[in-house]
């Protein structure tokens, strides 16, 4: 063999072998696991954005999303089955008052999307003081009736209501008369009853007392935070790069939601108006352009509210008579 190629040949090998290394040093992707608080929607786009874009696994995550199941995704964090999980600021601060490991660590909307609501055209409810004495249709929370009553004792009513649990669709009900009123959540139900062109009238929880919150939020644990650090804010930062690019891009973000949500969403009319509404009303990103971050104050508001309404408990039922330190409940070092 002349001596050119037998260089060549050498070097090549070299090379190779090289390649072959740098190849097995790669670091496997990490594994995360972050549970849904319900069937796709667009609280969830972010996610499936950042899946589906490539910015989890640029992050060298390997990111699992697991489906709703009837234990709350809080729950399944504290428990360690997930590493992440969409909640409510309501759940988190409940779940973490009664000794579980939830920290809130990402806000999905910058103000509240749920609204009161009563059937359009009622003369004889003009104001929240017009609901005592008549039928809320709920959802068993202990939340739902300190709310109610709140927002009828604001408005110079008593705030005595009754109260059924709903085994129906809300919407029915307030069509059957079955019930007077009821919650929703505005960037979802509200939307899709819009388009169904329901006649639904609404009262904002804010005109009436009740602290503004950031309704949607995403929890992890203090024990993964601890375990994890970086890999959880490599998490964060791409799930906030998910959901800015959905406001950019809203219409291939919400084909992107649907086709990652395996059947789950094939309504395409309301997956996008959704997603405009949370755009224009300034819930994903807030009007001073804010994206994710949890607001402190916000936090604390609420939280006030609910220790005052005797709604938050110790892990031993023991019902908390002064505020703890909600600085404590949420974290957003991770974004920065």
């Amino acid at each position: 063999m002349p001596l050119l190629t037998r260089r060549q040949t050498i070097l090549a090998a070299i090379a190779t072998s090289l390649a072959g290394r740098a190849a097995f040093a790669q670091p496997a992707p990490a594994k995360v696991r972050i549970a849904l608080d319900w069937t796709p929607n667009t609280n969830h786009i972010g996610i499936y954005v950042a899946k589906a874009k490539g910015f989890y696994t640029a992050a060298g995550l390997d990111v699992e999303i697991l489906p709703f199941t009837d234990t709350s995704a809080g729950t399944l964090v504290s428990n360690g089955v997930a590493d992440f999980g969409i909640s409510s600021e309501i759940e988190a601060l409940t779940q973490r008052a009664g000794g579980g490991d939830v920290k809130m660590v990402y806000g999905v909307v910058q103000t509240e999307t749920a609204r009161l609501i009563f059937k359009g055209g009622r003369d004889d409810i003009k104001s929240p003081r017009d609901l005592d004495g008549k039928t809320y249709g709920g959802f068993g929370g202990t939340w739902e009736s300190a709310l109610v009553s709140a927002m009828i004792r604001n408005d110079g009513g008593k705030g005595d209501v009754k109260t059924v649990t709903l085994g129906t669709s809300a919407y029915e009900a307030l069509d059957n008369g079955s019930i007077d009123f009821t919650l929703e959540i505005y960037t979802w139900e509200g939307i899709a009853a819009e388009l169904e062109n329901r006649k639904i009238s609404r009262f904002h929880y804010s005109d009436y007392g009740i602290p503004d919150e950031q309704t949607t939020v995403i929890v992890s644990s203090d024990a993964y935070l601890s375990a994890s650090r970086e890999h959880a804010r490599a998490f964060i930062q791409a799930t906030r790069q998910g959901y800015v690019y959905s406001i950019d891009h809203p219409d291939e973000a919400c084909d992107l939601l649907i086709s990652g949500s395996n059947g789950a969403l094939m309504n395409t009319e309301l997956v996008k108006a959704s997603q405009k509404a949370l755009i224009e009303g300034h819930f994903l990103r807030s009007e001073a352009g804010v994206i994710g971050t949890l607001d402190p104050a916000k936090a604390d508001a609420i939280g006030g509210f609910l220790v005052e309404n005797g709604i938050l408990v110790d892990a031993n039922g023991v019902v908390l008579k002064e505020k703890p330190d909600f600085s404590t409940y949420y974290t957003n070092e991770l974004l920065g």
